[in-house]
């Protein structure tokens, strides 16, 4: 199994299936408007003009689920990432990413690259998945790490 196997609804309502994504090394972010980490928006902007046309694709699922942190409708949060940010990567629905109502990509991504002492649980907004070429989950990383502080790993998923 892959994120291929996967879709999800873009925040303009279109449903995007990921086998889209083919191909592409995937950087899948849970993000939130209200957030301390919010600005990390700007770092996985620039990282998607640096890399885009390598072959990287990030891909942003707001969700609510922390502190209620993300309170806005899909439109806002749209509008709130272009505005603020420049953002031009796919921002998605707001979806769980813990939890029975979860996205099935999130219980995807949690299973196969669980967290600290084996969490399959996301701990906060802007926790981070890298996906390699061919739909593999390679990495998790902690809301704290910076996007900047991926682009060694990304580069060599790209060179592969």
């Amino acid at each position: 199994m892959t994120v291929y196997q996967f879709e999800a609804k873009l925040a303009n309502g279109e449903v995007k299936q990921l086998d889209a994504y083919k191909g592409k090394v995937l950087l899948i972010v849970n993000t939130a408007s209200k957030c301390g980490f919010t600005p990390q928006y700007k770092e996985l902007q620039e990282l998607y003009e640096r890399y885009k046309d390598a072959g990287l694709e990030i891909l942003a699922f707001p969700c609510n689920q922390f502190m209620e942190q993300e309170p806005g409708t899909d439109e806002e949060i749209a509008e709130f990432c272009s505005l603020n940010y420049g953002v031009t990567f796919p921002v998605f629905s707001k979806v769980d990413v813990n939890g029975e109502q979860a996205h099935p990509l999130f219980k995807y991504l949690c299973k196969e690259a669980p967290g600290l002492m084996g969490s399959k649980a996301v701990k906060w907004n802007f926790t981070k998945f890298l996906v390699n070429r061919r739909g593999e989950v390679v990495g998790r990383y902690a809301p704290n790490t910076k996007p900047s502080e991926l682009t060694d790993h990304i580069v060599s998923l790209l060179e592969e």
